[in-house]
């Protein structure tokens, strides 16, 4: 038996449910003795999972109004990071703006979404609007973007969610990279609850809603063919302006039950997403149901969706392009045992192997 390899795990906030939160879950499973370190947890607006592990936040986390909202605590992330000691001999980090900055007594293993989206992409993250977030960058963008990359150069080696990312993380930071896509964790043998008030043909949108997810555009699209139907899952920031705006073919959800999940994914036509994503893991999961995507032809969507096989690209996040894809989904006869066959390769399993050697990796370079 080799010798035994204490490994934690880093992540920015646990506040959410997304995409990434799905990953720390992935990551806990692969190293279930693993205790999660974060600057903040809210075990109310996660996953509900996250509560029977051991999740060990900051001493931010004892003021509930920035548990409720982390952006309000945006100049203090950066102390509040440095403050946080990781003692393992690795530390499984999942970062895009944080988690990388806390400080380890061992080997640091990044797994990055991207380098923070609102220093380096702020005018396709925060879609021209202003707020506290486009002050701040304009303020202390300099200081940001320098504590940034202190806190990249502390990394022992970085894995990428996806080819555009791992370029960005080169010209970002001068690192380069190994790409590991994201799993999906589906499980299908679980019990499909159906959604009241939702009928099949649908089309689904599961997203942030934030305004470079681009949900708006979508929304526009469904409201210019009203045959069509389209139910969003999400909340955010943008999620009042939307209400509002909203057409009669236009439902929106939040809150909904894995089970419900699951009988949307299973129920639906196909997933559209007009997001400037990184990885984009819904049409992953799309898949794992036999269901094809919509998505736009940029950053990960071009390592998760096989164009014709798994899916359709549009150009831009428009209204026509948007409609222009959903038509020629429409014309290709879709083959369900096609589509989970390509989609394999997005494997928990898969995911977790590769894990276990990099950790191994780095501790073995360690020992040396």
């Amino acid at each position: 038996m080799g010798e035994r390899v204490s490994v934690a795990i880093a992540h920015d906030y646990l506040t959410q449910r997304g995409g990434a939160e799905k990953v720390v879950l992935a990551m806990a499973r692969a190293f279930p003795d693993a205790p999660i370190y974060t600057t903040l947890f809210e075990p109310e607006s996660t996953f509900p999972e996250f509560a029977s592990l051991d999740v060990r936040p900051s001493a931010l986390n004892g003021i509930r109004p920035v548990r409720r909202n982390h952006r309000s605590a945006l100049l203090a992330l950066p102390f509040i990071s440095n403050s946080i000691t990781v003692d393992a001999d690795v530390v499984l980090t999942s970062s895009s703006g944080w988690a990388h900055g806390f400080r380890t007594r061992g080997r640091k293993l990044v797994y990055c979404y991207s380098p923070a989206r609102w220093l380096y992409q702020r005018d396709a993250y925060l879609g021209g609007r202003r707020g506290l977030k486009h002050v701040v960058t304009s303020v202390a963008g300099p200081a940001l973007r320098a504590w940034d990359r202190r806190a990249a150069a502390s990394a022992d080696r970085y894995l990428a969610i996806s080819s555009a990312v791992r370029e960005r993380v080169r010209e970002t930071y001068g690192i380069d990279a190994e790409v590991l896509a994201a799993p999906h964790s589906i499980d299908l043998t679980l019990p499909e609850e159906p959604v009241p008030g939702v009928s099949e043909g649908f089309y689904l949108c599961i997203s942030r809603l934030l305004p470079y997810k681009n949900v708006d555009r979508v929304m526009r699209a469904f409201a210019e063919s009203p045959e069509r139907r389209l139910v969003i899952v999400g909340s955010g920031p943008e999620e009042a302006r939307l209400a509002e705006r909203k057409s009669p073919n236009v439902v929106m959800l939040k809150h909904l039950s894995d089970g419900q999940m699951h009988w949307l994914y299973r129920h639906c036509r196909a997933v559209v997403a007009a997001s400037y994503e990184d990885f984009g893991l819904t049409p992953v999961e799309a898949a794992a149901f036999g269901r094809p995507s919509a998505v736009l032809r940029w950053g990960g969507f071009l390592d998760t969706v096989l164009d014709g096989t798994t899916g359709v690209f549009f150009d831009e996040p428009t209204p026509d392009s948007i409609r222009g894809a959903l038509d020629r989904l429409e014309s290709i006869e879709w083959n369900e045992a096609s589509i989970t066959l390509a989609n394999e390769r997005f494997s928990e399993s898969h995911f977790h192997a590769a894990l276990h050697e990099a950790v191994a990796a780095l501790h073995a370079r360690e020992a040396v």
